[in-house]
């Protein structure tokens, strides 16, 4: 019997960064510029090394994407995406529910791969299942029947024959009215807000799913939790408009940081355990 020689192939490297929520535009935030340079200044900072990215939603806090024009804005953070693609970074784009009409430009223009609902996908080994985290689990009615409002052929065509002149102030009044309660619990893994994320996560386990980690944005909050013996984790991402916050896998294990213009060695909090 001859002795099998064959060199196993050498692990793909994986370093994928996730954010959410960066809300980028909004008017009613008095440091909406000195907010989108500090993004493109740390996609700057992972470039050579990140070979995923994924924007889980709410990046901009609005965009209605007409079929020969685009909304004005966002030169610095595009032309950073587009950079980053360029160079062979994979960079995915989950619609949240302020950049929901995203339709043709973003990935046809910058190369980056959009995706609306639910994703799985495979890291290093690792599954991962990814959504903002406004559509998954139970969804209370009144919001159930604006999401689909919103989805509709019928509305967008709609809503595309009015002047933008009425309909871009009537999106950013929409969004400052969410955002009136004010600043959301800063590390809150045991915050009920996450607890509807939990019980979606926990019922993909029940139904024989194997996913090592559940990655969601959309409630502004930093938080995760360990939801099993087996090693599933969830993580909920923050935000840019006061926590700056995204996580990082390296090809073996997750970690939140906060980015800071310098030192993000310290992650941002520990991982706590599913309340039982």
């Amino acid at each position: 019997m001859t002795e099998d020689t064959t060199e196993a192939a050498p692990k793909e490297r994986v370093k994928a960064y996730f954010l959410s929520d960066l809300h980028l535009g909004a008017p009613y935030m008095a440091d909406s510029r000195e907010r989108e340079v500090r993004v493109v200044r740390f996609l700057d900072s992972i470039k050579h090394d990140a070979t995923h990215i994924y924007l889980v939603g709410d990046v901009l806090d609005y965009w209605y994407e007409y079929r020969n024009v685009v909304p004005r804005g966002y030169v610095r953070f595009f032309g950073k995406l587009a950079e980053l693609t360029d160079s062979g970074v994979k960079v995915t784009w989950l619609i949240g529910n302020h950049d929901i009409w995203i339709f043709d430009y973003i990935p046809s223009e910058l190369g980056v791969r959009v995706v609306d609902g639910v994703l799985e996908e495979e890291l290093g080994g690792k599954h991962f299942l990814l959504s903002h985290g406004d559509g998954v689990g139970e969804v209370p009615r009144p919001f159930r029947y604006i999401r689909r409002m919103f989805r509709s052929r019928v509305c967008q065509w709609l809503f595309a024959g009015i002047h933008p002149r009425w309909t871009v102030p009537f999106a950013y009044a929409w969004s400052a009215h969410s955002r009136a309660h004010g600043r959301p619990p800063r590390d809150e893994s045991a915050h009920p807000l996450t607890d509807k994320l939990t019980d979606y996560s926990l019922s993909c386990l029940a139904e024989g799913k194997h996913i090592d980690h559940f990655v969601y944005g959309h409630l502004h909050i930093v938080s995760c939790r360990r939801l099993n013996d087996s090693g599933s984790t969830q993580w909920v991402l923050g935000d840019w408009l006061w926590n700056m916050s995204y996580a990082v896998f390296d090809g073996e294990k997750m970690q939140m940081y906060r980015y800071t213009d310098s030192d993000t060695s310290d992650p941002v909090i520990e991982m706590t355990d599913k309340e039982s």
